[in-house]
């Protein structure tokens, strides 16, 4: 016999109806959000950055690959990593379906990490994946976006993640247990694979300049995360204790 609450239909429909004010709400500040976001000032980028992709190396406005608009996922993926980390696996796994659409609305997605392009390109075959995927190994791009920290950094404490200076949960000296898996799973120790966070950024070319338009970090990312937006309308929602998902082909055949 369940323990939720159970009723007509009825008082189904009228709870139901209460909801749907609700969510129209949040609807509604949703979308004055993103105009919120959309209005934010532009700010130029005269940095050059390069990186290297499947065509060889790029500036950032070549990133673009035609387009007026780049959206850059920052994945988890540092240089002494083994594998991709799984969260970012996780989000990056709903990338293909609709870069398509995007690319074809005058927008590019593709991701960055620090890993150098050969691990990049075996991860992605491994995933199965075709978006594109950049490494800014060389580059300022990750430590200037906030997504990358130095050891010294570390050390001190001196980190900016999430528009807060200061420590981070991943500088405690007890390493949270996700945190300790998730380094686990990429190979490495908690320290190396906290100097790397997840983010997105976005960007537009305009009359050949290159401007930062929006950045976002942490739980600023949950509206990436596919899986979690079909949870969140599942009966028993996220229903986690801790860390349950895995890489896609890790999980047990059933």
């Amino acid at each position: 016999m369940t323990t939720h609450s159970t009723g007509t239909r009825e008082e189904w429909l009228a709870a139901r109806l209460d909801l749907l004010k609700a969510e129209k709400e949040l609807t509604r500040r949703s979308d004055e959000l993103a105009r919120q976001r959309q209005a934010l000032p532009w700010v130029r980028v005269d940095k050059d950055y390069r990186f290297e992709t499947d065509e060889g190396s790029a500036s950032l406005a070549d990133l673009f690959g035609g387009r007026s608009q780049l959206l850059v996922y920052h994945f988890m993926f540092g240089p002494d990593y083994k594998a991709g980390c799984p969260s970012c696996s996780a989000i990056a796994d709903g990338f293909d379906g609709f870069a398509i659409h995007l690319a074809n609305h005058d927008v590019m997605l593709l991701a960055v990490s620090r890993a150098p392009l050969a691990k990049l390109q075996a991860y992605k075959r491994r995933m199965g994946w075709t978006f594109p995927w950049a490494s800014s190994l060389d580059s300022d791009f990750n430590f200037d976006f906030n997504v990358s920290i130095t050891e010294a950094q570390q050390r001190e404490g001196s980190v900016e993640y999430n528009y807060q200076r200061g420590g981070h949960a991943m500088e405690q000296a007890q390493v949270p247990e996700p945190v300790a898996q998730f380094a686990a799973a990429c190979g490495t120790d908690a320290p190396t694979y906290t100097r790397d966070r997840p983010g997105m950024s976005a960007f537009v070319l305009e009359d050949g300049v290159v401007y930062h338009t929006y950045s976002t970090y942490a739980r600023g990312l949950d509206g990436l995360w596919g899986m979690y937006q079909w949870l969140d309308r599942a009966p028993r929602g996220r229903n986690e204790s801790g860390v349950w998902w895995r890489r896609h082909d890790e999980y047990d055949k059933r």
